[in-house]
């Protein structure tokens, strides 16, 4: 049969039978077939919500089975995972991006949000900024940060899991899509959720919960299923970030993937061997004297280059 992949750790992988008919969700409790499948080689986990694959099922025993194939994957949202020294699938197939932040506890990081979307931009997705506990917003510079944001193309939602502002936009938006939510701990990415998708985030979350052999679901990424009006959307949930270290990209084609820098790169007086730091000419460095390119976003561009200078993968 043909499968998505809802949730998975430790080998252990729940699936959806895409074959269910009539409207039925039918879930299988799958291993990989030997462990090892073609096309994952190198990546902490083999894995992730939004991957299809092919499972052959026990006959003996119904409802449990073994992935015995990947599909194509039209895109993958990646971290660099420093504990295993190796990337680490979040999301697979996805549309969206959705960057969740709060305006204050935990407070505003917009430093961690440019990482985020660099990380999309690499990866050929459409980044989308989620402002929850917007109740909570006050501060100018929050405000300003946003407006940028949303000026070089980021569409920005101002939300909140409590109080329900903003949420039929939200879903609106998610309608008939996939998405990858992503976060800091303590944002309230799951309480966002579960204010989007009410009980049926919460029943999958307790399916998934029962095959994590007691686990909680916050510990890894769960595909969930928000119903909208425009047509049932899936949305995963993933863990919090404490720190993202982007993947794939090295310091010298950084720039590429900041999104307001990528026009002006091959542009400079050195051309591409420039690194957009002390150079005459440079027309990144001439665009955030301009205030075209916000300094935040260029703080960000090299504190990011100096790491992946360095040798942080």
């Amino acid at each position: 049969m043909t499968a998505l992949v809802v949730s998975g750790s430790n080998n252990i992988f729940i699936v959806e039978d895409l074959s269910a008919g009539d409207g039925q969700k039918r879930y299988v409790e799958c291993r990989i077939k030997g462990k090892v499948l073609k096309g994952v080689e190198g990546f902490y986990n083999p894995l992730a919500p939004g991957d299809r694959v092919e499972v052959e099922e026990d006959p003996a025993t119904p409802g449990k089975g073994q992935i015995v194939a990947l599909g194509e994957r039209k895109n993958s949202f990646v971290r660099f995972n420093q504990k295993g020294q190796s990337p680490q699938l979040l999301a697979a197939n996805v549309d969206l991006v959705l960057c969740v932040a709060s305006p204050a506890s935990p407070p505003f990081r917009p430093r961690f949000l440019d990482r985020l979307l660099v990380q999309a931009e690499y990866s050929g997705i459409q980044g989308v900024i989620v402002l929850n506990k917007c109740e909570l917003e006050s501060d100018l510079d929050v405000a300003e940060r946003l407006e940028d944001f949303n000026r070089i193309g980021y569409p920005v939602f101002r939300v909140s899991a409590r109080t329900g502002d903003g949420l039929d936009a939200l879903k609106n938006l998610v309608g008939g899509k996939f998405s990858v939510m992503v976060g800091q701990s303590g944002v309230g990415k799951s309480s966002l959720l579960n204010a989007l998708a009410g009980d049926l985030a919460l029943r999958v979350g307790e399916l998934c919960q029962k095959y994590d052999r007691g686990s909680h679901t916050t510990t890894r990424a769960t595909l969930l299923p928000v119903p909208t009006p425009e047509g049932l959307g899936w949305v995963i949930d993933t863990p919090g970030i404490r720190r993202l270290v982007p993947h794939g990209m090295g310091a010298n084609d950084l720039a590429l993937y900041f999104r307001e820098f990528a026009p002006l790169v091959g542009r400079c007086t050195f051309g591409l061997s420039c690194t957009h730091q002390t150079e005459p000419g440079c027309k990144i460095m001439e665009a955030v004297d301009a205030g075209v390119i916000h300094e935040d976003r260029y703080e960000s561009f090299l504190r990011l280059r100096d790491e992946l200078a360095q040798g942080t993968p």
